[in-house]
């Protein structure tokens, strides 16, 4: 339906075109060929240039300059990967691409190696979940973007502080997450491993993460999605870089087909990775009824 109504609005002149792009300026001497208008003043032009029997500009109804045609950003999505950026030196967009990627991942891995066991520790552990919960649903209200200075300050300007910016927009729901996920676990599993002796990190290792290992890789899922919405903010903190310098950079030149490209990719590679990281949770739990569905 969105694609659909792109469609509408960019090739069908009747629906939204509120600015005219001039084919021929005629004698109005402001007007240049591929000129955008608004179309009040075309109209305007178009009729004093008629009464003073001057002659007539031409032009066809466009949208603005922020709103290209499909077809212009599969051209520019085709074309980003196959020409050269104009500004000099600036990276090709699967050298950013390639960037920003390696920014999600080690941002998300650290956030996953202090949330996870974190997280199954206080879902397993009542009193620990109540230490250290209460802290963690304070910390999980403060926008990560604040910690931007704080982060440059400490962690340079490079990469630094755009991985920390992604491990404090997930590590906290990490943690929440993961603990009620625990606790979900069934009691009965908990009490047979307690019978059978298992206790401290041998009833984590045998029991409880066995028990919540599906539904434990959904979590995951869900959250690195998370961890690609703080992307863009974070590529922002320090110096420009990834496929926000990009972005950036085309909308700086209202290149906005290269924008559209850019922000399109972006969203081919998140749903790509979690229709394959889906595919893989059918291969690695074929048991769990509950992912039958995705």
């Amino acid at each position: 339906m969105p694609l659909l109504l792109w469609c509408l609005v960019s090739y069908a002149p009747f629906v939204w075109h509120p600015k005219y792009r001039i084919e021929a300026p005629g004698a109005v001497d402001y007007f240049q060929p591929g000129m955008l208008v608004d179309r009040d003043d075309f109209n305007r032009e178009y009729a004093d240039m008629k009464k003073e029997g001057k002659p007539l500009p031409s032009g066809e109804p466009a949208n603005p300059i922020y709103l290209p045609a499909p077809h212009q950003v599969a051209t520019a999505l085709y074309s980003a990967f196959t020409t050269a950026p104009e500004q000099k030196d600036a990276p090709w967009l699967h050298q950013s691409l390639w960037h920003s990627i390696q920014i999600i991942f080690w941002g998300f891995f650290i956030s996953s190696l202090i949330g996870v066991p974190l997280g199954i520790a206080a879902g397993t552990y009542r009193p620990l979940g109540r230490l250290s919960e209460p802290f963690i649903e304070f910390f999980r209200y403060l926008p990560a973007p604040a910690f931007g200075a704080l982060a440059v300050a400490v962690l340079g300007i490079y990469d630094g502080p755009k991985v920390a910016i992604i491990v404090i927009g997930t590590l906290f729901q990490q943690v929440l997450i993961i603990a009620n996920t625990t606790r979900k676990l069934d009691a009965t599993l908990v009490e047979a491993g307690r019978t059978l002796g298992a206790k401290g990190w041998r009833m984590i290792c045998k029991v409880v993460l066995p028990g919540i290992l599906p539904d434990l890789y959904r979590d995951q899922r869900i959250l690195l999605g998370w961890a690609w919405t703080y992307l863009i903010v974070a590529e922002l903190i320090g110096t420009s870089s990834g496929i926000t310098f990009f972005i950036t950079q085309q909308a700086r030149y209202q290149h906005f087909e290269n924008v559209y490209a850019a922000i399109v990719i972006i969203g081919i590679i998140g749903f790509g990775s979690d229709l394959l990281l889906a595919w893989l949770a059918r291969r690695l739990f074929p048991w769990d009824r509950s992912g039958k569905g995705e």
